[in-house]
């Protein structure tokens, strides 16, 4: 199928062909027969795209805060190569879809195939849509207007913000597409409407619409004309739609409205305000988010658990249902809205046009929905290349999951390797693809199955959400397959019991022994392979201190989700377990948990070691990002060894050792790699010991249930 995609680096507009997304559970697949490019946004990701990195900067000055800290932490390389990183990832564009439904996922309920709905989907002939962001279109709705419903909830969502009566003036500043959709809905319920633009196309449709408008190209003074229109009282309300970096739209609208009038940003403004504008009024200013109660909510949108109706009368899908509502009836208009239209493969230039100087409006995009087309747009896997990656020995590698840590670490060093890369599956097909053209994989899939059962494949890398790691990984074992998976191995103990009896089954069966790895690095960092062969020798009991400043993640952030991510001590902390279990070279006999904030991961892991030694991992998220990420200090024997951020590690009391740099921070990605290809080819047994991943996997979950309890 085809889909619309930027590149960040350059701003560079793509039309991919890409292998169908899979129909995930709560979700709809939507064949796509019009997308609406949204003027405003899309425009400003396109010109950020454009510009230079040092425009980049200065458009996002806390981004370069970010690095400059980074710099300091983790080094100049690792901060370049991460940058370059997040540069290099196609941007996918749209969010006005309409289309018929050609499957339905799981639990969905209220839709049938075949349906035609307006949804938040991508332009892109097939897309994988929520059935919250999606509202079936009325017969009486044409295919062009309800292109337009998605900016249309956008600017109801901010009328009612502003909650208008019947009989009150408003203003609207900015009379692009959101903009001139507002003032017919303001005028569709009985509001007497003045509409501010420089474009004087848009100043006439306004008129259309029953608007009076104000020409601010033409010298007019907008706060006065719109104190006319209000017969000198002020405006009770002002929704600004425009999309400017000045602050003079909110300047003016506290300026024009009336003792306790409502202001309501829907577009982008500066928000340089002035006080005394709004406190001898006492107006009411407020942010309005998209399209309404649910949105950027995951409970909502991708878990499809709707807000009641008796306490939120107005979600994201119903603004959607009303405005194909008010279309059906006739109160609300697209079609003087619509300027050009482009076939999909002409894509690129509809993105010339609302980039260029010329007068534009309403862009579409249009899907052929002939029958000779269908087989192409439902095909889940492309070929990428017709060369074949030379194989030294194998393994040949279906890689599951091409999200930010794959494609930046694990790919690369899997690539560096000359493994065969046969195949790498993506939910939605586009990470896959740019990620699989950029380093030579063969095919992108969205279908997991088809790498388990490809017979090429003799090795699978799991790098997918970590509720699905152990499926995958018994999936993996099961189709005789060696199987490297990015920690965690498990989220549950259950999962944990399954992969044992497999893995053993598995290598009965095989009458060779698979190899399952996880993907616990740090064991093979420069750093920790000197420490390790430095307390090899001391029979002592040792004593370590593992600090992890882990830094903040937002609570909706997946990885806090027990179910799709296990929570922070599962997804994360079980790396420090694994560290420390690797340099006792002794079995974890005992463990104790304290916390500070378990919501806010903030624990103390106290392990003890069947040879007396103990570990505290002190894992907080409540420092300060400037800091240092990782600190190690080992006691024993009357020496210390101190590891700082995988940058430095000092001695002190070890004959004939004091102190061992790099150039640049090495968490020991690519050799965990390396040594896991290398036991394939080679035949040997797996760089981690099977019993020693289920030691740590258990004792992390019993970690984890310890620090909830």
């Amino acid at each position: 199928m085809r889909q619309v995609i930027q590149h960040l680096g350059d701003g560079a507009i793509e039309i991919a062909e890409l292998p169908s997304p899979i129909c995930k559970h709560g979700h709809l697949l939507v064949r796509a027969s019009r997308t609406l490019i949204s003027t405003g946004t899309e425009r400003m990701l396109v010109e950020f795209g454009q510009a230079s990195l040092l425009e980049k900067a200065r458009q996002q000055p806390d981004k370069v805060r970010m690095v400059m800290e980074k710099i300091r932490t983790d080094g100049l390389m690792p901060t370049i190569e991460a940058v370059r990183s997040k540069l290099d990832q196609p941007v996918p564009l749209g969010y006005c879809n309409v289309g018929n439904v050609v499957e339905l996922g799981e639990s969905v309920t209220g839709f049938r195939i075949g349906d035609r709905v307006a949804s938040n989907g991508r332009h892109a002939e097939l897309v994988c849509v929520p059935s919250n962001l999606c509202a079936k279109v009325p017969d009486k709705v044409s295919e062009d207007a309800a292109a337009f419903t998605v900016l249309a909830a956008i600017a109801l969502q901010g009328i009612r913000l502003a909650q208008p009566t019947l009989g009150e003036t408003f203003a609207v500043i900015g009379l692009g597409l959101v903009g001139l959709m507002t003032v017919q809905l303001l005028r569709a319920q009985g509001c007497r409407v003045i509409g501010a633009d420089f474009d004087r196309d848009r100043l006439g449709l306004a008129r259309k619409f029953g608007a009076e408008t104000i020409d601010l190209g033409g010298g007019r003074d907008p706060v006065a004309a719109a104190m006319a229109f209000s017969r000198g009282r002020g405006v009770d309300g002002a929704l600004i739609a425009a999309s400017t970096r000045s602050s003079d739209p909110v300047r003016q609208s506290a300026q024009m409205c009336r003792k306790r009038g409502r202001i309501v940003l829907v577009g982008v403004a500066g928000l340089e305000l002035e006080r005394a504008d709004f406190y001898e009024k006492e107006l009411t200013f407020q942010v309005s988010c998209s399209y309404g109660p649910g949105r950027y909510d995951p409970e909502y949108e991708e878990k499809g658990h709707d807000y009641p109706l008796g306490y939120v009368r107005w979600t994201e899908q119903r603004n959607f249902e009303a405005v194909l509502d008010m279309m059906a009836d006739g109160r609300l208009d697209a079609a003087p809205l619509i300027s050009h239209r482009f076939p999909i493969p002409d894509a690129a230039k509809a993105y010339e046009v609302i980039s260029g100087n010329g007068p534009s409006l309403g862009v579409l995009l249009e899907y052929s929905q002939e029958a000779s087309v269908a087989s192409n747009v439902k095909q889940r896997t492309v070929a990428l290349t017709d060369r074949i990656t030379q194989r030294i020995g194998g393994p040949v590698i279906g890689f599951l999951g091409a999200g930010s840590y794959a494609s930046s670490v694990l790919v690369p060093a899997f690539a560096e390797t000359r493994a065969r890369l046969r195949s790498i599956a993506s939910s939605g097909g586009l990470t896959g693809t740019h990620v699989g053209k950029r380093f030579g994989f063969e095919l992108s899939t969205t279908d997991i199955a088809a790498v388990f059962s490809d017979p090429l494949i003799d090795t699978v890398v799991v790098a997918t959400r970590h509720d699905s790691h152990a499926a995958y990984v018994v999936d993996g074992l099961k189709a005789g397959k060696h199987v490297f998976v990015e920690k965690p191995l498990a989220i549950r103990p259950d999962e944990i019991a399954s992969i044992e009896e497999t893995a053993q089954a598995a290598c009965a069966n095989n009458g060779a022994a698979l190899i399952l790895m996880v993907g616990f690095n740090r064991r093979f960092a420069p750093h920790v392979v000197r420490m390790k062969a430095l307390l090899e020798p001391v029979r002592d009991p040792k004593t370590f201190v593992m600090t992890v400043n882990a830094g903040a993640v937002p609570p909706e952030h997946w990885t806090r989700d027990a179910d799709s991510g296990g929570g922070r001590i599962v997804g994360e902390a079980c790396h420090f377990i694994d560290l420390l279990r690797f340099l006792a070279g002794s079995p974890i006999v005992g463990q104790q948990v304290t916390s500070a904030s378990i919501a806010d991961a903030c624990v103390t892991i106290s392990l003890r070691f069947s040879d007396g030694s103990t570990g505290t991992v002190h894992y907080l998220s409540n420092g300060h990002r400037s800091f240092p990420k990782e600190r190690l200090d080992v006691f024993c024997s009357g020496r210390v060894l101190e590891l700082d951020n995988f940058r430095t590690l000092r001695g002190f009391g070890w004959p004939g050792f004091s102190s061992m740099k790099l150039w640049r921070q090495d968490k020991g990605q690519k050799a965990c790699v390396e040594a896991f290809v290398s036991a394939i080819r080679e035949g040997k047994p797996s760089p981690i010991p099977l019993l020693e991943l289920l030691e740590v996997a258990r004792v992390t979950l019993a970690v984890s249930a310890a620090a909830k309890a």
